[in-house]
């Protein structure tokens, strides 16, 4: 299954690597991709959408689903 959150903040490939590295220690998730131009970030897996969200905020960043 593949979600999509709103992850606003990313202004590099830094903060996109970050934001990455952050919802893949999410239970469930299989695989990620940040878009930082697109303010979105696509992930792949069965992870509850809450701990997405949460872990994007943790690391920083104002996110939404």
């Amino acid at each position: 299954m593949t979600q999509t959150i709103t992850v606003e903040g990313m202004t590099c490939g830094h903060c996109e690597q970050t934001v990455e590295d952050a919802l893949n220690e999410v239970a469930g998730v299989t695989d990620v991709s940040a878009d930082r131009e697109a303010e979105q970030v696509s992930i792949e897996g069965d992870a509850d959408t809450d701990e997405l969200v949460r872990a994007a905020e943790d690391a920083g960043y104002t996110s939404h689903a």
